[in-house]
């Protein structure tokens, strides 16, 4: 599985689990990962970065919400936030991927699920980010 599909897969989990939120975090990604077949042992990105949004969700919103003006997280569409907490944590709390790969394929993936207004967005909040974090994106 390439880097991309495993964020692809990262950002369904994640997008499952907002419309799930009354259940245990844990829950849902065994669910989700047992129907889909995300061969989550091939891959350790995938637990990380899904158990890492989900235990930093409230320190993300607030780093988002701090970066995009008046667009409040829980404003912003389930697609965008979901785009943008799983690309926040990774800007964060992975320092070894480069800021460029992750806002750049936080920007495809916005374009893949969202409007034509979304990856701009999406964008922005996240060069302000990695910006303010200290390693913006060239």
């Amino acid at each position: 599985m390439t880097r991309r599909e495993a964020r692809d897969a990262v950002f369904t989990l994640l997008y499952e689990y907002e419309f799930q939120r009354e259940l245990n975090p844990d829950d849902v990604f065994a669910v989700s990962v047992e129907n889909r077949e995300i061969a989550v042992e091939e891959d350790a990105y995938i637990t990380a970065a899904y158990n890492g949004v989900c235990a930093n969700r409230d320190a993300l919103d607030k780093k988002i919400a701090a970066h995009s003006g008046s667009w409040k997280p829980e404003r912003m569409s389930r697609i965008s936030r979901t785009i943008l907490r799983l690309a926040a944590y990774e800007l964060t709390y992975m320092p070894e991927i480069p800021h460029n790969v992750v806002i750049n394929e936080a920007v495809e993936l916005s374009k893949r699920y969202e409007g034509d207004r979304a990856p701009g967005f999406v964008n922005g909040i996240l060069n302000a980010i990695a910006k303010e974090i200290g390693g913006a994106a060239e």
